[in-house]
């Protein structure tokens, strides 16, 4: 019998990154394509078909494929579909299992909240491998969470459980957010909050800084990362700034469900100390005491290319158990 894989899929705002896994959880291959070349969904999928199905031949797993597993921004596990997907260009209510799977010739495919995968790829070979209750936050161009609670994905009643980067942590004046909501934690804690962050100091402060000597518009999170290692003042306070408003949202997020752990995903989290000491410190002074010392803050253990993937490569295996439940059942009923 052949070798049996599955196609793990994480589709982002910029880029979607597809990778064929075996069962053991090693990428075999990956590539990856455009997520906003295309502002009709069926193109972007056609395109994603060919590519796929090149990197398959590549690595004669044409006929290998036993589910797919897909890890996109607002997609719910419960129905299949992208729902009021802002960070995306094809609308809202995008058929996104149904339309994979026919373009697939009917391989079985599973989705889940692109955070939710990543949580599941690290529950499954990362940081969080034999815990059963923790809290995955993805710090990019947004925030998002996935929540693990007994070994299990919290989804809620609706599949949209877990938006943690969209708890308001500044109840007044707060920054506008993409959801169209004020004072989000993704406002502030996002790659995206801190340029905004830097923009605002730079305009209402006169502290001598290196990052004057950009356009103020275009700064980014790594340019303020850099003049904080060349040892600018003003931007290693932003990163207190930012890391004191995640601690205090994460002695809260404690008190909901008291983790063993809060791992942290994405470009942001891989300014170490720069955050992170500010991070902990404020967890620390804000958590209720019952809590205090029992849930570590860790980086995630996976490559930043892998863990979506791998995630959503188990949502593949999950995929293909499920249609063979049902064909069993199936023929159990004739």
């Amino acid at each position: 019998m052949s070798k049996p894989y599955v196609l793990g899929i994480d589709i982002g705002g910029t880029n979607t990154v597809f990778g064929i896994v075996d069962a053991r959880g090693h990428v075999v291959a990956s590539d990856s394509i455009k997520t906003r070349k295309h502002n009709n969904f069926n193109d972007y999928v056609e395109e994603l078909h060919l590519e796929v199905m090149r990197l398959l031949k590549l690595n004669d797993a044409e006929e290998k494929i036993q589910g797919i597993g897909i890890g996109a921004p607002n997609a719910n596990y419960y129905n299949g579909m992208i729902e009021n997907g802002v960070n995306l260009p094809w609308g809202n209510n995008v058929a996104l299992a149904e339309t994979v799977s026919r373009a697939f010739n009917g391989i079985p495919v599973a989705v889940t909240n692109d955070a939710n995968a990543a949580a599941i790829g690290e529950m499954t070979y990362g940081a969080a491998r034999g815990m059963k209750d923790f809290i995955m936050i993805t710090l990019g161009t947004g925030v998002g969470s996935g929540i693990v609670i007994n070994g299990q994905i919290v989804y809620g009643h609706d599949g949209y459980a877990g938006e943690l980067g969209h708890v308001i942590v500044k109840r007044n004046n707060g920054r506008m957010c993409g959801c169209g909501r004020t004072g989000c934690l993704e406002a502030y804690a996002s790659a995206t909050g801190v340029a905004r962050t830097a923009r605002e100091f730079l305009e209402l402060r006169s502290d001598p800084s290196i990052m004057r000597n950009l356009d103020i518009d275009e700064i980014t999170s790594k340019d303020v990362y850099d003049a904080a290692m060349a040892g600018d003042k003003l931007a290693k306070e932003i990163f207190e700034y930012t890391g004191k408003i995640l601690g205090e949202a994460f002695a809260d997020m404690i008190a909901f469900s008291s983790p063993q752990a809060i791992i942290l995903f994405g470009g942001l989290s891989k300014s170490g100390d720069l955050l992170l000491k500010p991070l902990r410190e404020a967890m620390d002074k804000n958590v209720l005491s019952i809590f205090r010392g029992k849930t570590k803050v860790l980086l995630s253990e996976l490559k930043e290319s892998d863990a979506a993937v791998l995630g959503a490569s188990a949502l593949g295996w999950e995929a293909k158990y499920r249609a063979d439940v049902a064909i069993n059942s199936q023929i159990i009923s004739e």
